[in-house]
């Protein structure tokens, strides 16, 4: 479904993403890990559209799609929620879960409906006619994402999705995420939460210094040398 290669963005002499490759089959979630600074969401907006890449390539579906807007992936079935939460406050739940359709032919009926689907899916359905301004920081997390699904992405990138939010929460977004999997959706996850990404994952890898160190199973990530001395400085268990 995805294929990164070669993948290289830099911002002046800092180069933050070197040589990036991998490939995400559908139906899969990739966790991405690494210290602070390693280059992990630039890694997500280069693959976003929010930087064009200085090198590589990136092929959606067979198609070549590095550069192209972020509005111009969601078309082709690409979504993205982010480190901070990006929710309308001003707007209600339900008015937030209409904004990705605001320039798509979508029947009003068959939209309400799968927005109420979704908002029930992560417990947000009592909340529909509140403003976002009202919902806790968790809830927001909750509702971008559910926002997120509103035009049946095919791929979905996620940045900190489980930084600061309630236990109770995460498990909510976990079972989500592993429900639209088994359907084939794929995901790309970046997580400083290193045992919920364990746990979710069914491949990883670990950048540091913008170049990828390790790429495996869980475990095999989690007990690679190089990680362990990317995060700690010594060979010890993460």
């Amino acid at each position: 479904m995805l294929e990164v290669r070669e993948l290289t963005k830099a911002f002046g002499g800092l180069v933050a993403v070197d040589r990036v490759s991998f490939a995400l089959p559908a139906g899969t979630t990739l966790g991405v890990i690494g210290p602070n600074g390693s280059g992990k969401t630039t890694l997500l907006n280069t693959l976003n559209g929010v930087h064009a890449p200085d090198g590589g390539e990136i092929r959606f579906e067979g198609r070549r799609i590095g550069g192209l807007a972020p509005h111009r992936l969601a078309e082709a079935g690409i979504m993205r929620t982010f480190q901070t939460t990006r929710v309308f406050r001003t707007l209600t739940v339900a008015q937030n879960m209409w904004v990705p359709l605001l320039h798509r032919a979508v029947a009003p009926a068959a939209a309400a409906v799968r927005a109420r689907e979704l908002l029930a899916a992560v417990g947000l359905e009592d909340h529909a006619d509140v403003p976002a301004s009202q919902l806790s920081g968790g809830q927001q997390r909750l509702l971008e994402f559910a926002r997120a699904l509103m035009t049946e992405p095919r791929l979905v990138l996620m940045d900190e999705p489980f930084a600061g939010v309630h236990p109770e929460v995460v498990a909510v977004m976990v079972r989500r995420i592993e429900d639209l999997r088994r359907q084939g959706t794929a995901f790309v996850v970046v997580s400083h939460e290193l045992p919920v990404l364990m746990a979710l994952c069914q491949r990883v890898i670990c950048l540091n210094q913008g170049r990828v160190i390790a790429d495996g199973t869980p475990d095999e990530v989690r007990n690679s040398e190089a990680v362990l001395e990317a995060y700690l400085g010594l060979a010890a268990p993460v």
